[in-house]
C-alpha cells in the first residue's frame, strides 16, 4: 500500500454558525462538538492509520499563526504548511499540496479532509479510509459517499453506479447531483442509490494532477507556477501572490471528480456532518429528555428541541421550542432552526453596513498571544492583553495615539524610546504618541497587560512595525 499524505484544507468562513464562527476566527478552530477544535478533531482522528506518512495544511494567510498554534496545542508537526494569499477553491489548494510535495508525492496517495466536519465512529471511518487507499492505489479517485438519513436539501448528491469488484462497500460514481429541491431528495432517499457528497477524497497524487491537467490545465498551470515561485517563511511555504491570484476558482468536484472516467464513491460506514449550520450541531450534539442541547451558564424551563449557548452570561429560556439561541459579549442570535440556514443573511447585512461582528470577536488572536476589548468610547479604547511565555509584540509606533500600560500579572520587558525597563505587577508605564515600544513577557507564565489606549485615532492600521519575530513587518 502507498503511503498517504493527509492534506487539511482549511478555508471557509462557517457564516451559518455566527456569531461563534466569524472571519477571523471561523468555525474549523472552534471546540464547537468536543473540547478540541474540529481542526485538531479532523488531525487527532487520523491517529491509528499507519498509513499517513505526514499531514499537509493548506491556510489563508490570515490563519497561519493560530493553526500552527492550535497544532501544536496536539504535538502535531505538518510535513508542510501551504499559505494561500487568496482563495481560490479546493481544486487549486489540493493541486498546491502534490506539487509542494515534490518527490515525496511521487506515486503517493492524498486524503483530503476538510478541517471543519464532524465524524463519528472511528473504526468505520478507519476502514473507508483504507478501502479508498485501495481504489486509489488502482489508480482511480475516490469520494465518501453518506447514507442520507433525511431528504436534506443542503448537501450535494452521488448515485452509485456498479460495485467496484465483489464488494459492497464501493461502486463506480455514476452522477454527481447539484443541491436537490426537498421533492427530488425524498425521491433520492426512497431509491437508496444516492449519497451525500461528504467533500472529502482519496486520489495519488500524479492521478489527480494528470486528470487536472487535462480538464482545466489553466488551473495546473497557475498553481505549478505558484509553487514554483514561491518561498519558505519561518514555518510557512507562502504561495506566490501574483500567479495564484490569476488561478481560475473552482472545486475539486467540479474540475475533476465530475469529469474523470474513473471517479469511485466508498459508502461511509461512520456517522458524518458537515455542520454547516446551528441546526445540523443541534441534529450531532447530546441532548437531554426534552431533545435540548445546552452549553455554558443556561436556564431552560419548559423548553423543548432547542440549542442554546452561552459565552459570557447568563442565558433564560422558559416555554419556547425549535429554536436556536446563542449568545456572545457582544451578540445574541435568537433564530427558529427552520430557518438556520439564513443566518448567513445577517453576516451579510454587518457586512453592508461597515459593521464588525462577523470580522472579529471581541477577543483577537495573535501570535504572542490575544488581546481582547473592555470597553471603548470617543478618544479611548481600554483592552486586556495576553502574552505567551517567551513572546513579545513587534517594536512598533502609532502616529494617532498613546498608551497606558499596567501590569496585572506576570513579568514585563517593555521597551520605550532607548530605555528597557522591568514591570511587576501593579507597575505601569506610559507610551507617548510616537514613540518606538515593545512589549515582552520576561516571566515563565502568561502576561496579563491592560493597555488603555487614547488618541483621535484607536484603529488597529496605526501600527508601523520596525522588527518583529512573526515576519509582519
Amino acid at each position: 500500500m502507498s503511503k498517504v499524505f493527509a492534506v487539511i484544507l482549511c478555508g471557509g468562513s462557517g457564516s451559518r454558525l455566527w456569531p461563534l464562527s466569524r472571519a477571523q476566527l471561523p468555525k474549523q478552530f472552534l471546540p464547537l462538538v468536543s473540547e478540541h477544535s474540529m481542526l485538531q478533531d479532523t488531525v487527532l482522528r487520523l491517529r491509528g492509520l499507519e498509513e499517513i506518512a505526514g499531514i499537509v495544511v493548506v491556510s489563508n494567510d490570515e490563519h497561519r499563526f493560530l493553526v500552527a498554534d492550535q497544532l501544536r496545542q496536539i504535538e502535531i508537526d505538518p510535513r508542510l504548511h501551504l499559505l494561500e494569499p487568496v482563495g481560490r477553491n479546493t481544486a487549486p489548494a489540493v493541486a498546491a499540496a502534490a506539487l509542494a510535495l515534490g518527490r515525496d508525492a511521487e506515486e503517493s496517495v492524498l486524503l483530503v479532509l476538510p478541517s471543519d466536519h464532524l465524524i463519528q465512529g472511528i473504526d468505520g471511518y478507519h476502514a473507508a479510509v483504507r478501502e479508498a487507499v485501495n481504489l486509489a492505489d488502482q489508480g482511480k479517485l475516490v469520494t465518501f459517499g453518506v447514507e442520507p438519513s433525511s431528504p436534506a436539501t443542503g448537501y450535494g448528491y452521488i448515485r452509485r453506479g456498479a460495485p467496484v469488484g465483489n464488494g459492497e462497500a464501493s461502486f463506480f460514481v455514476a452522477e454527481f447531483v447539484e443541491k436537490p429541491d426537498e421533492r427530488r431528495a425524498h425521491c433520492f432517499l426512497e431509491t437508496g442509490q444516492y449519497y451525500w457528497n461528504s467533500g472529502m477524497f482519496v486520489f495519488r497524487a500524479d492521478r489527480y494532477l494528470g486528470e487536472l491537467r487535462s480538464f482545466r490545465p489553466e488551473i495546473a498551470a497557475a498553481v505549478e507556477r505558484a509553487v514554483a515561485k514561491g518561498h519558505h517563511d519561518l514555518d510557512f511555504v507562502r504561495l506566490d501572490a501574483g500567479e495564484f491570484r490569476d488561478c481560475p476558482s473552482d472545486s475539486v468536484d467540479y474540475a475533476v471528480m465530475e469529469r474523470t472516467r474513473d471517479a469511485c464513491v466508498v459508502v461511509a460506514r461512520f456517522r458524518w456532518s458537515d455542520v454547516g449550520s446551528w441546526s445540523s450541531l443541534w441534529e450531532v450534539a447530546p441532548k437531554d429528555a426534552r431533545e435540548n442541547v445546552a452549553r455554558g451558564d443556561a436556564f431552560l424551563d419548559d423548553v423543548q428541541n432547542c440549542y442554546v449557548h452561552s459565552e459570557s452570561r447568563l442565558v433564560a429560556a422558559v416555554g419556547v421550542k425549535d429554536l436556536v439561541i446563542v449568545e456572545t459579549d457582544d451578540a445574541v442570535l435568537v433564530v427558529h432552526k427552520a430557518h438556520a440556514q439564513n443566518v448567513k443573511q445577517t453576516v451579510e447585512h454587518l457586512q453592508k453596513n461597515s459593521r464588525t461582528e462577523h470580522i472579529t470577536h471581541s477577543r483577537v488572536y495573535r501570535p504572542w498571544g490575544y488581546y481582547e476589548s473592555i470597553d471603548t468610547g470617543e478618544r479611548f479604547q481600554v483592552k486586556r492583553l495576553m502574552v505567551k511565555p517567551a513572546a513579545k509584540i513587534s517594536l512598533q509606533r502609532h502616529r494617532r495615539r498613546s498608551e497606558h500600560w499596567v501590569v496585572v500579572a506576570g513579568r514585563a520587558r517593555v521597551t520605550r524610546g532607548e530605555e528597557e525597563i522591568l514591570l511587576e505587577p501593579n507597575q505601569s508605564t506610559f507610551i507617548p504618541m510616537g514613540t518606538r515600544h515593545r512589549l515582552e513577557n520576561a516571566g515563565e507564565g502568561p502576561l496579563f497587560v491592560i493597555e488603555v489606549q487614547s488618541g483621535e485615532y484607536l484603529g488597529e492600521d496605526d501600527i508601523e512595525r520596525f522588527a518583529d519575530d512573526y515576519k509582519r513587518v
